[in-house]
């Protein structure tokens, strides 16, 4: 037997009035999801809809209110009483259509062209009916609907996903929720302006995340640039930032060791190969980067040195190190370890954890580091670095020489 209550249809004007009251009423209650103006009738033929949803911005709630064109996206956020009185003013003048979801329910009005209003009231479907909690779809970060997904190939023109895609969405999701948490945590927190450098952007994903998500959901001024070695990478992501109205954006092309060292408040350089992972930490740190993300490509530098100067005399791990696959993953783990010493030797608290599953990417580790405010003492760190070192018979690594006059290690 169907249980499910019939929607529930009111006629007047007065149903605009109940529309609104609803929307202010999960304003106050904190159940508002979003709310969408459609079936535009306005003065302005490219506008399509409007979406707005609730974000917070220097610790107080705006509504964020997307203004959707047949070419670009234009932002506007509004203090909740603000933007409640731009809704009404858009309804029934610029908007025939007007669609609100709650936590509890969904909520549809109409508007005529006489100026009759119609009223529909649903029970909220965010899930499937009856799904166990475990199958539930978990809070996305990145909206599929966001235009650079469509034009990145990640979505198609409705905002569906494109199957082929599935995992690369999900790591953008992932990271964007890891960036999110280490935003809320680092001296950037209630920053107006953000500058973001993107060490081996590829196609882009992640650097157009990255930017959407500083511009559209917090409302940041971001200046954010990926550097690219790949001329036709450089040229596409160019092509569709300009393409999309992503002011702030661009690529360079460039290589992590020789581009040009400038201050920058969030570093990132994701699967950057062998030491170019630690240049790219060097170029961080030096240009005093509140936020470090990296996720390592290949360990070659370590691999060759560990147990090599100990000769034939005993080692505890000697039987487990001459097999190459043990030896290369343990390479891996002190590599990255030491990485995260010297981070923290140079004032960030440092994470090392996996960044999304294994059935989505096998290189899946990240290296977060978020500066401390206040002074760090280098030498517990740099102690545990030399007594690694030791161990594995380590003569070198890559990122303690490039931070060496920093750090005062000889």
């Amino acid at each position: 037997m169907n249980t499910t209550a019939a929607p529930r249809f009111e006629l007047s004007r007065a149903a605009r009035d109940e529309f609104l009251a609803l929307l202010q009423t999960s304003l106050a209650q904190q159940s508002f999801v979003k709310l969408v103006l459609a079936r535009h009738v306005g003065g302005e033929p490219q506008l399509m809809q409007v979406v707005a949803r609730e974000v917070m911005l220097r610790g107080a709630a705006h509504l964020s209110f997307t203004y959707r064109y047949t070419s670009r996206d234009v932002t506007k956020n509004f203090l909740p009483q603000e933007g409640q009185h731009v809704i009404a003013t858009l309804l029934g003048t610029s908007f025939r259509n007007a669609h609100l979801l709650t936590r509890e329910q969904a909520v549809e009005l109409s508007i005529s062209e006489r100026g009759l209003c119609t009223l529909r009231r649903s029970a909220a479907q965010h899930d499937a009916p009856g799904a166990p909690v475990h199958d539930r779809a978990k809070r996305r970060h990145v909206e599929l609907e966001r235009p650079f997904l469509a034009a990145l190939g990640v979505t198609d023109v409705q905002g569906r996903l494109v199957p082929a895609m599935s995992r690369k969405y999900k790591q953008i999701d992932k990271f964007i929720e890891v960036f999110a948490h280490a935003l809320a945590d680092s001296t950037l927190a209630q920053a107006r302006q953000v500058r973001v450098l993107d060490f081996g952007s590829g196609k882009g994903y992640l650097t157009f995340a990255i930017h959407d998500y500083l511009t559209h959901a917090l409302g940041i001024d971001a200046a954010v640039t990926g550097v690219e070695l790949r001329d036709d990478m450089v040229a596409l992501c160019n092509a569709a930032a300009a393409r999309l109205g992503m002011a702030g954006l661009r690529f360079d092309k460039g290589d992590v060791t020789s581009y040009a060292a400038q201050q920058v408040d969030v570093m990132i350089a994701l699967h950057a190969c062998d030491t170019a992972t630690d240049h790219a930490i060097e170029r961080g740190v030096e240009g005093g980067a509140a936020i470090i993300m990296c996720a390592p490509c290949c360990h070659k530098e370590v691999r060759p040195q560990i147990l090599g100067e100990l000769g034939v005399s005993p080692h505890p791990l000697r039987a487990i190190l001459e097999h190459g696959v043990h030896l290369g993953q343990e390479a891996d783990m002190v590599t990255d370890t030491l990485r995260a010493l010297l981070l923290e030797a140079s004032g960030y608290a440092t994470q090392v954890f996996e960044f999304v599953s294994l059935e989505h990417t096998s290189k899946n580790k990240m290296i977060l580091g978020v500066k401390r405010a206040g002074a760090t003492d280098p030498r517990p760190w740099l102690e545990q670095v030399a007594q690694l070192k030791q161990f594995y018979g380590i003569r070198e690594q890559r990122l303690e020489r490039l931070l060496a006059a920093r750090l005062g290690v000889a």
